[in-house]
């Protein structure tokens, strides 16, 4: 499938990103109740003392480790979401919406490890900006470190990869 589509370009590419960024925000708030409740859990059974009156989120803040584990539960977060949707079909629900495909250089749905270079590779959208420079291939820096590329496909073939999900 690599020859049967032209790459996409950045404005297709950034508009995909506006509609993820509204699916991560919320996958984000979801994953921010989710720890605070844990937190809450932790310190009500008295495995975790906070001092008193400390408000929960500067008692996270204050403790390296709270917040560590924090930083990495959001990337990981993200990074699942991305990482899922990218190897069940090759596009997240933005993709989806602006008809793009991620996939492997000849065509292929691309692995875990693929995806997981993508997303750090990404640097938070900013790797979009190569392909603005890059002309004649049309790809971003998480292609180039991933091995993969991001396709623009046409109605039909948009339509073809939704149905075959069901």
């Amino acid at each position: 499938m690599s020859g049967e589509f032209p790459r996409a370009g950045f404005w297709r590419r950034f508009a995909s990103l506006i509609y993820d960024s509204l699916v991560v925000i919320s996958l984000s708030m979801l994953t921010a109740i989710l720890y605070f409740a844990a937190i809450q859990v932790l310190i009500s059974t008295g495995l975790i003392e906070q001092t008193e009156g400390q408000d929960p989120a500067a008692f996270i803040d204050n403790s390296p480790l709270l917040d560590g584990i924090r930083s990495a539960l959001f990337v990981g977060v993200n990074v699942i979401f991305f990482s899922y949707f990218w190897t069940k079909s090759g596009q997240t629900i933005g993709m989806r919406a602006w008809r793009l495909r991620v996939q492997t250089n000849d065509g292929n749905l691309i692995s875990w490890s693929q995806s997981v270079i993508r997303c750090m590779g990404a640097l938070l959208g900013l790797g979009n900006l190569v392909v603005l420079v890059d002309f004649k291939n049309k790809k971003s820096l998480q292609d180039y470190l991933s091995k993969t590329e991001v396709v623009a496909l046409s109605k039909e073939e948009n339509k073809r990869i939704y149905r075959e999900l069901d």
